[in-house]
């Protein structure tokens, strides 16, 4: 690293609300260096995505003001050159790449020319040579076949070939800066590892500077050279990684590290609530050589195909287990979860639900397990009516169920929102008022509504941050002691199933490839998929290097046609 490409000086940013004045960002002073890569990391709301839209003058509401400080790139102050000047920057001198790319990638347009349309706006070459160009792109983020590729649509890729497409995007127009917002929390590890690569590959090769947006220190561990915390649209703390990992001075950042799920943590598998007599007991869950088949595609190829989603799989899960259900995307984890709780047609074999078989008894099968089973969803948000408070939820789930009396049905609300840990002013509430957090555990006592014996949990903790995270581990940890819950826990970061789950099950492409104790596993996996996975995680060891060519021998199909569902 020499110099610094940009120097933030008390960048301050208010909303100007009916309320009153509210500040966003107080007094950010941050400087990037050239060649660097840096990581801002901060929980939801701490302020570091509306730290770089600052950068690029792209605040999300008309009511939020950059009040004072200054922005210089290269000198130049951005907070004072004029829209059309401004025009230039974003993209020209700095790129942005999103969380999302499927929200940021325009689906009716092939992903070559959304390439080559900045190449063309920015450095004004005619569409032959604009094309050329977006193919040499298209083959630096590791499309394949790039001039085949090039006139695909977004849809016809896995969301890792999306965000590598979302890459080039932002490079066709060779900017100086990168801003790289939450780039991976939506991919599975060894295609995060893929990008993650990719990135400092990118940084290596072109000397661009890189601001990494990031709520996981696996991954600021690995992969960039400072380290910035933001909390309540403050910095609280910024320096070197290894010195802010190895002596974090902030309380905050503490936290921060103590949160994080690392693999090679000291913490030891939950033990086995089992003796020998819950062993010899019966499942509570049983699967048997369970297969599920889609028609789909071959609209205008000649025929319908037809697609494996689970393949031959089966699988006994004992009342009060915790087991942990891990994989890339498209390996067969949640259909396997639909398939349990018949909302999804079994193809062939069996799903045995205390006792009743719901390929035989179907009827009788999904009224036990409408009863008795509930799932906890990824998104706490959409998961939630955003029309009723939480206590107008879980009275409808309470009054449907006929468990409980309705007299007894608002002390039942309460003791449902001690259970995880809200106050039970909640119960007031509607979902748009509350965190993350708070909204998923919302979700969480929801299903706790039906008095289950069996919860799925379907990357329940995913969009979360890590500190949220751990707290919503710790209340299942707590649940399904106190409750002896059953609890399937579908998941694709693998630190959170070892220290959450007695026992790990792995899916790849429909099949179960590998299960045993998680302590067995983690220690010595007998699958090269499986240690592939393990290897992929970021750890918080800034010395354990990020795994070259993660995945590569397992990296799931660039179409959708050849991916699962």
């Amino acid at each position: 690293m020499s110099g610094s490409v940009l120097s933030v000086r008390d960048l301050t940013v208010r909303a100007h609300l009916d309320s009153g004045t509210r500040t966003l960002l107080d007094a950010v002073s941050l400087d990037l260096g050239s060649g660097e890569i840096l990581g801002l990391v901060g929980e939801s709301g701490s302020g570091k995505s509306l730290f770089c839209r600052s950068l690029v003058r792209l605040l999300p509401s008309s009511l939020l003001k950059i009040e004072s400080g200054s922005v210089l790139l290269e000198g130049r102050d951005l907070t004072r050159i004029d829209d059309r000047e401004m025009l230039q920057v974003r993209g020209g001198e700095i790129g942005m790449i999103f969380q999302n790319p499927t929200s940021h990638l325009d689906p009716v347009m092939r992903i070559g020319d959304q390439v080559a349309e900045g190449i063309r706006y920015h450095q004004g070459l005619s569409a032959r040579e604009a094309r050329a160009a977006a193919v040499e792109i298209l083959s630096q983020v590791g499309f394949p076949d790039p001039a085949r590729q090039y006139d695909s649509y977004p849809y016809e890729f896995s969301g890792g070939m999306r965000q590598r497409a979302m890459i080039g995007v932002a490079l066709s127009c060779n900017p100086k800066i990168l801003i790289a917002d939450e780039p991976t929390t939506a991919l599975d590890v060894t295609i995060q590892a893929q990008i993650l690569r990719l990135l400092i590959d990118i940084r290596d090769r072109r000397g661009l500077s890189i601001i990494l947006i990031t709520h996981d220190l696996g991954i600021v561990a690995q992969t960039c050279d400072r380290i910035a915390v933001m909390r309540g649209g403050k910095l609280i703390e910024a320096g070197p990684k290894r010195a802010i990992l190895a002596r974090p001075q902030h309380p905050y950042t503490v936290s921060l590290i103590d949160s994080h799920p690392s693999i090679s943590g000291e913490q030891p598998a939950p033990p086995s609530v089992h003796g020998d007599a819950g062993r010899s007991a019966r499942p509570l869950l049983e699967v048997d050589d369970l297969h599920v088949r889609f028609r789909g595609g071959g609209l205008f190829k000649g025929g319908a195909k037809t697609i494996s989603a689970v393949s031959g799989v089966s699988l006994r899960i004992m009342p009060g287990e915790t087991v942990g259900i891990v994989g890339e995307s498209g390996s067969g984890k949640s259909t396997l979860a639909r398939a349990v709780l018949g909302l999804t047609p079994l193809s062939a074999g069996h799903v045995t639900f205390d006792g009743v078989d719901l390929a035989q008894q179907r009827k009788a099968g999904l009224a036990k397990l409408r009863r008795e089973t509930a799932m906890v969803f990824q998104d706490p948000y959409n998961a939630l009516n955003p029309r009723l408070t939480i206590g107008q939820m879980l009275a409808e789930v309470l009054k449907v169920q006929g468990k409980v009396a309705r007299a007894e049905i608002p002390a039942r609300i309460g003791e449902l929102l001690d259970l995880v840990g809200l106050e039970r002013e909640f119960a007031d509430r509607k979902p748009r008022s509350m965190s993350g957090g708070q909204c998923q555990r919302a979700g969480i006592a929801r299903a706790l509504a039906v008095d289950p014996k069996l919860i799925i949990a379907d990357e329940c903790v995913a969009a979360l941050d890590v500190t949220i995270q751990a707290q919503i581990i710790e209340l299942f940890r707590q649940l399904t002691a106190k409750m002896n819950l059953t609890l399937m826990f579908i998941a694709h970061d693998l630190a959170i199933v070892r220290n959450l789950c007695e026992r790990v099950v792995v899916m790849y492409r429909g099949e179960i490839i590998e299960e045993g104790g998680s302590e067995e596993v983690f220690a010595r996996p007998k699958h090269a998929y499986t240690a592939a996975l393990i290897a992929a995680i970021p750890d918080i060891d800034p010395d354990k290097p990020l795994l070259q060519g993660a995945g590569r021998s397992h990296d799931p199909q660039t179409t959708s046609s050849k991916r699962m569902p």
